[in-house]
Parts: C-alpha cells; structure tokens; sequence
C-alpha cells in the first residue's frame, strides 16, 4: 500500500494553485476542472459540483489535489491542537530558502526555526501557512 495523494479545500482554487507552485516549485499534473454528475456525487457522497487542480512534486510521489465550490462551506482554519488532519510536511535541502518562498508567495510564519534533533545531528524545522491558513512544516535534515 502506498499513498495515492493529499486533497485540500480551497477557498480560492487557482490562488492556492499559484501559491504552491511558486513556494515549492510543484507542476499542474491536471489542469482545474469541473466535476460534476452523479458518478462523483455517488461515490463521494457529495451532492455539488466542485473543481479540482492536481499538483506534483517535484522529485514525484503522491500528489496534492485542490478542490474548490463556487458555493464554498467556508469554514475557519483550525488550532493546530484540533483533531484531524494537522499539517503538510515538506523535506527540503534549504530551510531558510524555503522559507523566505513561502511567505514571499504569500505564506505567513506559524513559529521560529527549531532544531529538533541535536547539535551534532540538527534536523531543522519550522511551521508557516499557506494563504488559505493551512499549517505547513519545512523539515532540513
């Protein structure tokens, strides 16, 4: 078993799209597209019309779909203390670049570069969010 990909909900889908392309360099695997009928309501379980955006990782692997409503349930990004899905986490070579691209993409800061690990083996690693306020981790190794 492997997994297949991670699904945000976007209140802005082409918005969010841009921001993770520019911050993490991801590519458009499938362009922004209606879904709709009742294949997709059956098998979601979901009785609208939606739009998804698949992206993909630059070194391959699972891939990060968006969806997004005209008729959005807007809803408030929760505590990173709530149950449920917590975060995105990324590996990257360069913390501090990775960084400074995510929030000149429009993230915002969370908390402060901690290391994790120990002054001999450090593993960096910091939380931000993306315009949409999901949380995300930069991890350096």
């Amino acid at each position: 078993m492997r997994l297949s990909h991670v699904n945000l909900v976007a209140r802005d889908g082409e918005g969010l799209t841009a921001f993770y392309v520019a911050a993490f360099g991801m590519q458009v695997l499938r362009a922004r597209r209606l879904v709709d009928g009742p294949v997709f309501f059956r098998g979601m379980g979901l009785a609208r019309a939606f739009h998804s955006t698949w992206l993909g990782f630059p070194e391959g692997g699972p891939f990060l779909e968006i969806f997004d409503f005209d008729d959005p349930p807007w809803v408030t990004p929760q505590g990173p203390d709530a149950p449920g899905l917590r975060h995105l986490a990324f590996r990257v070579t360069d913390l501090a670049a990775t960084r400074d691209r995510v929030l000149a993409a429009g993230g915002s800061a969370q908390g402060a570069v901690t290391n994790l690990g120990s002054e001999a083996a450090p593993v960096l690693a910091v939380y931000l969010r993306d315009p949409e306020g999901n949380l995300l981790e930069l991890e350096q190794a």
